[in-house]
């Protein structure tokens, strides 16, 4: 009797962020597969599996089912990578994005984040409320926990340390990974994915090209 070789499939990870609503957006995840590939991986990105969305009118149905499909690409990814870049020019990332960490952290599945801006968060918060409302932060009115500011609207500006909200990042960090800045997307995209292939399990080193 002839025992078959077994047979084992690259890690997947779900490639997670706003790219999906940026310009070239294809272009970009095209990108991005490849560097998964080259470290041994397999890059799952939300558009995999949904040409059926491209033929639907925008609203509330096809919003829900676009939902559905990510969670469902989610469930089958061993890891995902997370862009926490400042969305539409405000302080905090995309919500989306926000949510998918939560979700795929409570699975307990290996996480990583990459951005473009290492500002710290209290700092993109004081200079977006300059910016968009023309205000400034001041003194916390209390002490104790995260934030030593307040906006002008009371509201404490916290995560001290961080590039974005502590649930965000927080939730990259306590699965052991880490959030990866270089000014080039792709570059921070990178480094995520070498930092999650170190700690997959069973991964050869990566595919030289």
């Amino acid at each position: 009797m002839t025992t078959q070789p077994k047979t084992t499939r690259a890690p997947r990870i779900y490639l997670a962020g706003d790219t999906v609503f940026r310009p070239a957006a294809a272009e970009l995840f095209r990108a991005m597969k490849d560097i998964c590939t080259a470290a041994g991986l397999e890059g799952v990105c939300p558009f995999d599996g949904q040409a059926e969305v491209d033929a639907l009118a925008p609203g509330a149905e096809t919003s829900l089912l676009i939902a559905r499909l990510d969670r469902d690409l989610m469930d089958g990814c061993d890891a995902g990578v997370f862009c926490l870049d400042p969305f539409r020019r405000a302080a905090d990332m995309d919500p989306g994005t926000a949510v998918e960490i939560g979700y795929m952290a409570a699975q307990g599945k290996m996480l990583a984040g990459y951005t473009v801006d290492g500002r710290p968060y209290p700092r993109k918060v004081a200079e977006y409320r300059s910016r968009a409302w023309g205000d400034a932060l001041r003194e916390r009115q209390g002490t104790g926990g995260s934030g030593g500011m307040e906006d002008a609207d009371g509201l404490i500006v916290h995560s001290e340390g961080m590039v974005q909200n502590a649930m965000t990042e927080g939730f990259i960090r306590l699965s052991g990974g880490t959030v990866c800045v270089d000014a080039d997307l792709l570059t921070a995209f990178a480094m995520a994915i070498d930092s999650l292939r170190q700690r997959l399990p069973g991964l050869a080193a990566p595919h030289n090209n």
